[in-house]
């Protein structure tokens, strides 16, 4: 832990959320249980071990220390997390988190919530894969697969796109992605299908073709999708959704699956998508292992190069 409260003697508070510690990466010894999160005015203590009350006191106070440093007449908001595989446990160790939470990121917003389970609206180390859509989107019309809540589609509509076809099984998700869209002034040029995709080709086939793809599955989420069983059959029928010199962003945030599993999966399921390159991660996120940490590979339809 001693890790942790050294590197608190370097972060900063933006304006934006980041990760401003990402233990998990393994680069801190002996820390390598815990992140941080900036959530402004929210800082998102996350434990994937149990935190014994002193150790918990610890990083309190720590965290307390750097913030009274940098905004002494600034009252801290602290909320701790403990995760585990099935088990997600969230305490208010000082402050207050706003009753409507929004946060932004390169100039875009999202409604975000910290005190309900794992997921909190907002995946932060897609970051750079926002951005890539954002930069990459305009005229074009875009496929956002497990959707969530949207932030691909924002970050689309953002860049120029000239539609987006949102798609998830969790119409709570797509309902707070409504919600994000008209946060950022977007009340037109959007679609929000609650459907299970792999029953959608028709429904997704009449909508395109799409200039761009993105494909952000869970890597194992039991009745929705397995990657490792699932990945292959989203990935065979991707081809025919895409328009001429169309882009695939196939997502993979799954440690024990490499970029190879996907890559061969492209290889066999859709010869005609040729691999242009894998987007890398925040600079917060930093791993000693890549291949542990979130893949996002680029793909294009074979033809002319976009460069």
């Amino acid at each position: 832990m001693q890790s942790f409260i050294q590197a608190l003697a370097s972060i900063e508070f933006g304006e934006d959320a980041v990760r401003l510690f990402h233990g998990r990466g393994g680069h801190y010894v002996g820390s390598e249980h815990l992140c941080l999160d900036w959530f402004a005015p929210v800082l998102l203590l996350t434990s994937f071990i149990p935190l014994e009350e002193a150790d918990l006191s610890v990083c309190h106070r720590a965290i307390a220390a750097r913030w009274q440093a940098l905004h002494p007449s600034t009252p801290l908001n602290l909320v701790y997390q403990y995760r585990s595989a099935g088990e997600t446990f969230c305490q208010l160790l000082e402050g207050e988190v706003p009753e409507s939470h929004v946060v932004s990121e390169n100039g875009a917003r999202f409604q975000v919530h910290l005190m309900r389970g794992q997921n909190h609206g907002l995946f932060l180390d897609m970051a750079n894969g926002r951005q890539w859509v954002r930069a990459n989107a305009r005229h074009k019309k875009v496929l956002n697969l497990f959707a969530y809540t949207c932030g691909f589609s924002v970050a689309a509509l953002q860049g120029g796109a000239d539609e987006v076809v949102n798609m998830d099984m969790s119409k709570g998700a797509l309902a707070i992605g409504k919600q994000n869209h008209l946060l950022n002034g977007f009340s037109a040029g959007a679609r929000f299908l609650g459907h299970d995709i792999f029953k959608s080709w028709g429904k997704l086939k009449k909508l395109g073709p799409y200039g761009i793809i993105v494909a952000d599955p869970p890597s194992n989420q039991k009745g929705s999708f397995v990657a490792t069983k699932d990945y292959v059959r989203l990935i065979r029928r991707l081809p025919e959704l895409l328009a001429d010199n169309g882009e695939v962003l196939l997502c993979l945030n799954a440690p024990e699956l490499d970029t190879h599993f996907l890559r061969q999966q492209v290889e066999e399921a859709a010869p005609a998508l040729e691999y242009r390159e894998r987007l890398a991660n925040p600079a917060a996120f930093i791993d000693v292992s890549e291949e542990k940490s979130l893949k996002v590979l680029r793909y294009q339809l074979k033809g002319e190069v976009i460069t």
